[in-house]
């Protein structure tokens, strides 16, 4: 047992889905944009430039605020925080600081292999971001810094854990927890490549039993959740071995180097007192009403966690599909769509053809999942009655396969399609016997395993027969028939 215990708080920056910025009217830039093609005299602080609040911004706040089952304060009031950085052309960054919009909620984390831990969120505020510096172009290393200011006053939400994280695992957690519940809300794409989502980790290490913390370092550069669990485990090894060696752990703000797999110190941990909050003068507070409440919580609706308990409870569905089917709302929705043109005795096969052949041709064609359950997809009157075909046995796997793909291309019932295709299934006992003994005759050797003890021998000569049958016969009688052969 370790003598020390891991106290970790994350700090996460998700980008706002919003067409403008926080403060001003700049279309926000793509990703592969010029530099500074977006910007203006409030997002870049010229003199005598006001900036005016971004409404939508301020909406998808207070639904993220519903989101993470936080108090939504009717009052909450931005904040300079100031500090001089290129990238930061004000010297200073409009925040929050002690009236944040958002304070005390939770997030519920799956762990494997069983159970859940509640992680508290201390709070959620909006803010700007700052802009971008460039030390290379490309390969080339520059000695110069170049500042790219498009993603000055790009909205964003930041959103602080409290140290309930104990391990790199459940950061992680944590982490693909909030990540759904942002894109399931409409919240934010949280598209890391593109900046979309950003992650500080605050960490220290205390004696096991003890209350009082060691000093926080804080870990920068960490751009995925793979790197965010590299690094943790980094930072537990290394502050480990400095206090068993009688060391003290610096309070400091340390990078994350991915090629080396390690930590450098960057700078010491700044202190909320050292940017000199104070409240923004030129705007003013924002006043959340319950009704506008009420109203966000009306829009995100049902949320992933409580889905997946439904999914589970109407329609049997065992944990593990519950979880696949809701860790995208829009693949939720086709599930639902599906179901209400069925039954519960089909949901399994609704699952299986969703999870599978559905998402794998959207993925092929590049669909978006909010265009799931448009008409660039199968309808879920099909989908629902192809899976009642797979579930009474008319259609066996493979013919399901073909018979998806034609609906999908030709939106045309998956019973007419059965008919023109030939791929009814086969449960002629006489005509399953026949391929049976065929396939049987043409495998001797796996035959010969399987008399021998080695049941997966019986896998070549069921595929034989299902060649042999064009995914015609019924695997179920088709197993038992070889059984029966090769054992009399």
């Amino acid at each position: 047992m370790s003598k020390f215990e891991t106290v970790i708080g994350l700090e996460v920056h998700a980008q706002l889905n919003t067409a403008t910025k926080m403060f001003c009217s700049c279309q926000l830039a793509d990703y592969m944009a010029p530099a500074n093609s977006s910007i203006c005299p409030v997002c870049t602080g010229q003199p005598g430039a006001l900036p005016v609040t971004n409404s939508k911004a301020v909406e998808l706040g207070v639904k993220a605020g519903a989101a993470l089952n936080c108090h939504v304060n009717g009052i909450s009031v931005f904040a300079r925080k100031n500090y001089f950085y290129p990238d930061l052309p004000k010297s200073y960054q409009i925040s929050q600081f002690d009236r944040p919009l958002c304070e005390a909620g939770s997030v519920e984390i799956d762990l494997k292999p069983s159970g859940s831990k509640t992680i508290r969120v201390a709070r959620a505020h909006l803010e700007e971001d700052a802009g971008k510096s460039l030390h290379a172009l490309g390969s080339r290393a520059l000695d110069y810094t170049l500042v790219d200011f498009n993603r000055c006053g790009v909205p964003l939400i930041e959103i602080v854990s409290e140290p309930d994280i104990n391990s790199a695992d459940e950061a992680y957690a944590y982490l693909t927890e909030l990540k759904r519940l942002m894109q399931w809300a409409g919240i934010s794409q949280c598209d890391m490549e593109k900046g979309e989502l950003r992650c500080d980790v605050n960490i220290s290490l205390k004696a096991a039993g003890t209350q009082e913390l060691g000093h926080k370092v804080e870990i920068k550069n960490l751009n995925s959740f793979k790197a965010v669990k590299d690094a943790i485990n980094h930072e537990i090894g290394r502050q480990t071995s400095m206090l068993e060696s009688g060391e003290t752990v610096a309070q400091d703000t340390r990078l994350w180097h991915e090629k080396e797999q390690k930590t450098v110190s960057m700078r010491s941990k700044e202190m909320a007192h050292d940017y000199r909050y104070f409240p923004e003068p030129d705007l003013v507070p924002l006043r959340i009403t319950e009704d506008r409440l009420e109203a966000a919580k009306a829009k995100i609706g049902e949320l992933p966690r409580a889905r997946k308990a439904r999914f589970m409870k109407d329609f049997g569905l065992n944990n593990y599909d519950a979880a696949v089917l809701t860790s995208d709302r829009y693949l939720s929705e086709v599930f639902d769509a599906s179901m209400n043109k069925t039954t519960k005795v089909n949901a399994k096969a609704v699952t299986n053809l969703i999870a599978g052949e559905f998402l794998a041709r959207a993925n092929e064609l590049k669909i978006q999942p909010e265009d799931y359950l448009s008409p660039k997809t199968i309808l879920p009157a099909n989908l629902a009655e192809l899976a009642g075909m797979v579930t009474a046995g008319t259609t066996g796997p493979s013919a399901a396969k073909t018979i998806f793909a034609a609906s999908w291309e030709t939106g045309k019932k998956p019973e007419i399609l059965l008919r023109e295709l030939g791929l009814a299934q086969v449960s002629d006992t006489a005509q399953i016997e026949a391929w049976a003994k065929e396939a049987i005759e043409a495998n001797q050797g796996a035959a010969q395993d399987f008399k021998n003890g080695s049941e997966k021998a019986l896998g070549p000569i069921v595929g034989a027969m299902m060649k042999k049958s064009k995914g015609k016969a019924n695997p179920k009688l088709a197993n038992e028939m070889i059984k029966r052969l090769l054992a009399g």
